[in-house]
């Protein structure tokens, strides 16, 4: 029985083709999702930038109060002071206002000092919002391209089983077998061509008797290494004959 190996080679391309689109097919989603914590990523460096900013200003806060009440409880010092009745007590009071006072002076300057850290967050945010709107813009391309990318190899995969499924009926029922067998067993390549009498796949060399019995083309050869269907990349011609 003559093998069409043309319809067999055909298979296999179809096979590999639509192995190839499957594959893309299954990386996207996970390109997908990177680019999505890419984007995340960007939004969540501006949150804590604000959030660093919120914990600044609810610092200054808490500081200004404290401050706020201190200077009322030097006020009441000093007031008292007026009304003391003797040196002992004038003391006391001095010594209270002068350390009270000294509590103030270090909560003003922490206040600075939150005050100059709050212009340096404020430039993390600007910085962070600029650079979060820039990689958005860049990113939102790159989804809907990979998005796009999804849909044409659906179509292509769709298209390729198509064409599988109308060349299976015209494929020998024992080649089909015997070709998706060495299919799964072989990683998805159940067929080799000959190439300088070497098996392509596995680089095996051909006994010469084979050689002959893949040339005749009137039954499947497989390589005696590898398991998988020799055959010529093109049927070779007649000999010559004078």
């Amino acid at each position: 029985m003559d093998i069409d190996f043309d319809l067999i080679i055909q298979l296999q391309h179809l096979d590999s083709d639509i192995h190839a689109s499957a594959l893309v097919l299954e990386s996207i989603p996970h390109l997908v999702q990177d680019v999505d914590k890419r984007i995340q990523a960007g939004s969540t460096a501006v949150a804590e930038a604000k959030d660093r900013m919120a914990q600044n200003q609810k610092r200054r806060r808490d500081l200004e109060t404290e401050v706020k009440d201190l200077k009322a409880q030097i006020g009441k010092y000093k007031r008292q002071l007026n009304e003391v009745k003797t040196n002992k007590e004038y003391t006391s009071f001095l010594k209270e206002i002068e350390e009270t006072q000294h509590k103030v002076d270090g909560l003003e300057e922490a206040i600075i000092a939150e005050m100059l850290a709050a212009d340096d967050v404020e430039e993390e945010i600007r910085t962070a919002t600029h650079k979060q709107g820039q990689e958005e813009e860049i990113l939102h391309k790159e989804r809907q391209a990979l998005d796009e990318k999804a849909r044409e190899m659906e179509k292509k995969k769709a298209r390729l089983l198509e064409e599988r499924d109308a060349l299976l009926p015209r494929v020998s029922p024992e080649q089909l077998r015997l070709y998706e067998a060495i299919f799964l067993k072989k990683g998805g390549i159940a067929i080799s061509p000959v190439k300088d009498d070497f098996c392509a796949k596995c680089h095996m060399r051909i006994r010469p008797q084979m050689l002959n019995e893949i040339h005749e083309r009137v039954k499947i050869i497989l390589c005696e290494n590898c398991g998988r269907i020799l055959y010529w990349p093109t049927k070779p011609e007649p000999a010559k004959t004078d």
